[in-house]
């Protein structure tokens, strides 16, 4: 069984409150100088203006620093560390900072991410419902590859994806993505593909989901 459902709102943006409202720890984790360096799992190691570093654990919600270690208050450490993952400045713990492979802005990927390397606005993940921006039609996202469309030759046409007549205009170095008609994948166990220029499929708000009855 197969349902349409929304994807989740991933882009989050940390916004500079009024100091002058906030409690004293937090107005210091926003305006004082340190350095949040991401270390093993959940852990970042912060520099203070005093040249003394504090290991946070952001998942123990824990500071190596004796406010909140002996004082057990919220630290200007922890603090800061969870404005800077917010604000997109360091990575969340279980990712890594990387260089988008189609349009180059940074981005934060799974430690174990396979290639492409992909942004928000470019990344397509297996599932994900995109329009063909040539022709309208849904298609569910089967795979993106780390092939460029002037490398992946059609078999059926003997051409490559880029030299494709439809294909004329976008990049010859986009990534391949391979999907299926949205019809076709509702009805079909295993539907056939077919390869698209990455810049040519536009992202919906719809994800297919395979379900298990019972």
């Amino acid at each position: 069984m197969t349902l349409i459902e929304p994807t989740a709102d991933r882009d989050r943006t940390a916004l500079a409150p009024d100091l002058h409202a906030l409690p004293d720890r937090a107005a210091r984790a926003w305006t004082e100088r340190m350095a949040v360096s991401p270390r093993e799992g959940s852990t970042y190691a912060v520099t203070t203006e005093s040249g003394h570093t504090y290991l946070v654990d952001v998942k123990r919600r824990s500071c190596s620093c004796p406010d909140n270690r002996i004082r057990g208050e919220r630290c200007k450490h922890l603090r800061r560390v969870a404005i800077e993952i917010t604000a997109r400045r360091v990575a969340p713990p279980g990712k890594q900072r990387a260089t988008c492979d189609a349009c180059g802005t940074v981005t934060f990927v799974a430690e174990d991410a396979p290639t492409p390397h992909l942004c928000e606005r470019c990344r397509l993940t297996p599932g994900d419902v995109a329009r063909d921006r040539e022709t309208g039609d849904r298609l569910v996202v089967v795979r993106v590859t780390d092939e460029r469309a002037s490398e992946r030759v059609v078999e059926a046409t003997g051409e490559t994806v880029a030299a494709y007549d439809t294909n004329d205009g976008y990049p010859a170095d986009d990534f391949v993505v391979e999907a299926a008609y949205l019809s076709d994948a509702v009805r079909a166990d295993d539907p056939r593909r077919y390869a698209f220029p990455r810049s040519r499929l536009e992202r919906t708000d719809e994800r297919l989901v395979d379900t298990v009855d019972g």
